[in-house]
């Protein structure tokens, strides 16, 4: 059910950015010709008033798409979008960006009222009104082999006590363990399976996997009153910094040859749903978070200058106006074809190498 969800509100936030050109192009000026919800071939349609905007819906449930009179650059008949100046370009291009952004900020706001849980070190909070109400300690890996393996404890299990004393961190573990090496212990822990007890014998000193062979970190919720607005907006803004790191990062590594550490940073729509399949374990504020952080990564993948993207015919324009010469429309649609191929190619890289690691 949350899995379905998830994908519905990944649906919607593409109908979200073509919602936002929809509305800038009608502040600037610019006949919109087709409103689409997914893609054709269609499935209804209805125009409200002679000459006006058609709202269609298609079958294929992708997003949307709008449509603008004289989407060119060189086009220059009344009400095209070739004809509105530089600024309302980039208000039109830009509000798909923005409205991603809104839409991460609103929902992380919201999650910040009900319960936001903490993903990255540093990230934003107003210490005065902030309160964690809630903090497990989660195995993030089981050494193959290990008591830990050996007990049937899986990566995500929650740790709710070791030798009857109750965890309250993950670094309470380690020292724990330690001080009862080579013992046998009751460990009570939470999976797919619900709760489970189990006495296990721990490792002695001497051996290398640890003396339960597990890794575990802290799964944390906090929860805001009066600051959730500021925290929801600032987070957008952390988040989308962050993306952008990772993007470099991930470009770093490609261009360095190191191709596996890049796809490991990736991925495609496969990767999405297997992703957002296992985010919808956790539970409905997890999906909700997950769908926030894709739509801050819509917004920044479509403000870089990428052809065929909105920043990239932004860039287009802007170059073509700095060097001083006619961006034609076969010209322009050469080049943003062009952008569209290599795009379409990664997608189909990604989803290749996400088969490959997912399934």
């Amino acid at each position: 059910m949350l899995l379905a969800l998830g994908v519905i509100l990944f649906i919607l936030l593409i109908i979200i950015h073509e919602f936002g050109h929809y509305v800038a192009a009608r502040l600037s000026g610019v006949e919109v010709e087709e409103f689409g919800i997914g893609f054709p071939p269609r499935a209804a349609a209805r125009r409200f008033k002679k000459g006006g905007t058609l709202y269609s819906l298609n079958w294929l449930p992708l997003g949307g798409f709008v449509k603008l009179k004289g989407e060119h650059d060189s086009d220059k008949s009344s009400g095209s979008y070739g004809a509105a100046r530089l600024g309302k370009k980039i208000f039109i291009l830009l509000a798909g960006v923005a409205m991603n952004l809104i839409a991460a900020a609103v929902i992380l706001t919201t999650l910040s009222f009900s319960g936001l849980p903490k993903l990255v070190d540093g990230q934003f909070a107003v210490a005065s009104d902030t309160q964690v109400v809630q903090r497990d300690v989660v195995v993030t890996f089981v050494v193959e082999g290990s008591p830990a393996d050996q007990a049937g404890i899986q990566a995500s299990n929650e740790i709710i006590s070791f030798n009857g004393q109750e965890l309250s961190s993950s670094q309470d573990l380690a020292p724990l363990a330690q001080s009862l090496s080579g013992q046998t212990v009751e460990v009570v822990f939470e999976g797919e399976n619900g709760l489970t007890s189990r006495d296990i014998r721990l490792n002695d000193e001497a051996s290398e996997d640890g003396f339960l062979g597990v890794s575990t970190g802290d799964f944390v919720v906090e929860r805001s009153t009066w600051s959730a607005p500021i925290r929801g907006t600032v987070l957008t803004g952390q988040f989308a910094w962050l993306t952008l790191e990772g993007l470099g990062s991930t470009l770093a590594s490609l261009f360095s040859g190191q191709g596996s550490e890049a796809a490991a940073n990736v991925a495609g729509p496969v990767g999405i749903v297997v992703l957002l399949n296992d985010v919808s374990q956790a539970g409905l504020n997890f999906v909700l978070m997950f769908v926030a952080l894709i739509s801050v990564t819509l917004a920044v993948m479509n403000a870089l200058p990428i052809p065929a993207l909105d920043g990239g015919r932004l860039f287009v324009t802007w170059l073509f106006r700095a060097i001083k010469r006619p961006l034609t429309a076969p010209l322009e649609e050469k080049i943003h074809a062009t952008g569209m191929a290599v795009l379409m190619g990664l997608v189909i890289l990604i989803t290749v190498v996400d088969v490959r690691r997912f399934l």
